[in-house]
């Protein structure tokens, strides 16, 4: 069971408080035991030396005090004698004032437990009224007794009742706990280093960026991940190279036999038009079809990201859908760019735009920032998709249309995908669908 405190669970509210960054937490975690273990030291040396020591000293002066108030009481002739005898052992600056009534102070503000040991040993040693001022003089502490014909003043070296190392103790609490979380802040700060830069480096490659191998630095850990990091990059790139070299083989020896059919069906001068025209056709559908096969295949994973114009695109590709036969409208502001894959982003658009143009008669293509985002829209006003299947038209070989291959969705998804965005689809306002392409800015 969850504790609750006011509606809230303790488990929401501690995490609404705990820093969100590695390096705030680990210092958290170094500066909580740290202040704990100083508090504990602070209190058994407040608690039991400090006031013991206070209580002592304040009896001292209390009897000191009450021994002089007792000679006089004893003989009030003598009373000049005593006053200059007592200051002159006790280190008192004494005074009487003849005539006075003892009049009420506040309530004492000294630091410490030293005001009410003074009052209690005061109370304990005088059985008279008195009072005590804490700051009449800068260094003494001043006494007042209610005699009978006056009232005895009385000046206390404020040093008598204090301790000077308490406050040497106290700084040096403080400052070795400060000292101590600067290192551990400076030691933290190199380890969260690395953290970050292998959390960066790892983001970059995923969106298609090259950062190349990063340096191992920190902690033995963290030097091994960085070092598998770069041996996983090497074998990454390996594996593309590679697959790029196959695909482009299996491409070739895909496309010459159906060169070969081209040209037999052109030498094929019985056979009827119609039907050669039919034949010619299915040839450059095979065509179409190993070309789209290939380019979701190889994802255009060679290829490296730069910093992509996105209304020169857009412009692009707008000229190309109109060539095509496509109404098209885009709207772009100027200074608008990305980090991006320039022709993998072409051909993905470029798919998305070919998908609105067959099903609608009118296609509007805008773009904009969002925040940290860039936002390209694609509008058309066709019969749209229903909202059960706007997930299951992404997946290869899965298509709302029967005459579709199924892939064009599924390599633009996976093509976003890489640059770090994604792609959403809505009822567009008035009738259609709505894409959103979402990248980071």
């Amino acid at each position: 069971m969850k504790l609750r405190l006011g509606g809230f669970s303790a488990e929401r509210l501690f995490r609404k408080f705990l820093p969100r960054g590695l390096l705030g937490r680990s210092l958290l975690i170094v500066l909580i035991p740290l202040v704990l273990l100083q508090a504990v030291a602070l209190q058994i040396f407040y608690g039991s030396h400090l006031n013991e020591l206070s209580r002592r000293l304040a009896d001292g002066v209390a009897g000191e005090v009450g021994f002089m108030v007792d000679e006089i009481d004893r003989a009030p002739d003598t009373r000049s004698l005593v006053i200059d005898e007592t200051d002159k052992h006790f280190n008192f600056n004494t005074a009487f004032l003849h005539e006075q009534i003892l009049r009420h102070l506040p309530k004492p503000d000294a630091p410490g437990p030293v005001d009410t040991d003074l009052a209690d040993a005061l109370s304990t040693d005088l059985h008279r009224p008195f009072n005590v001022s804490w700051y009449a003089e800068p260094d003494y502490i001043r006494i007042n007794v209610q005699m009978a014909d006056g009232v005895l003043r009385v000046d206390v070296p404020r040093k008598r009742l204090y301790v000077g190392a308490f406050y040497l103790f106290l700084v040096w609490v403080i400052g070795s706990a400060g000292i101590l979380f600067g290192i551990a802040a400076l030691f933290l700060r190199t380890q969260v280093r690395g953290v970050k830069r292998l959390a960066a480096a790892a983001e970059a490659f995923g969106m298609g960026r090259d950062p190349g191998p990063i340096r191992p630095e920190g902690a033995i850990e963290l030097r091994r991940a960085a070092s598998a990091f770069n041996r996983m990059q090497e074998r990454v790139r390996r594996f593309l190279a590679q697959r790029t070299t196959m695909l482009a083989g299996v491409s070739h020896d895909l496309r010459t036999p159906l060169t070969r059919l081209r040209l037999a069906l052109a030498m094929l001068p019985e056979t009827p038009a119609g039907e050669l025209a039919d034949m010619t056709a299915d040839i450059e559908e095979m065509e179409r079809l190993i070309a789209i096969y290939l380019n979701f295949a190889r994802g255009e994973g060679s290829e490296q990201a730069t910093q992509t114009d996105i209304p020169t695109l857009l412009e692009d590709i707008t000229a190309a859908a109109r060539r095509a036969g496509a109404t098209i409208t885009h709207n772009t502001p100027e200074n608008l760019s990305v980090i991006a894959r320039p022709e993998a982003l072409r051909r993905a658009l470029t798919n998305l735009v070919d998908n609105a143009r067959r099903h609608a008669r009118h296609v509007w293509l805008t773009a904009r920032t969002h925040g940290q985002t860039v936002r390209i829209t694609i509008d058309d006003d066709g019969p749209g998709i229903p909202a059960a299947q706007r997930e299951t038209v992404f997946r290869p070989f899965e298509s709302a249309d029967p005459n579709g291959t199924g892939l064009g969705l599924a390599i633009a998804r996976d093509i976003i995908g890489a640059h770090g965005g994604d792609i959403l689809l809505f009822d567009r306002p008035g009738g259609g669908l709505r894409v959103v392409v979402e990248l980071p800015a």
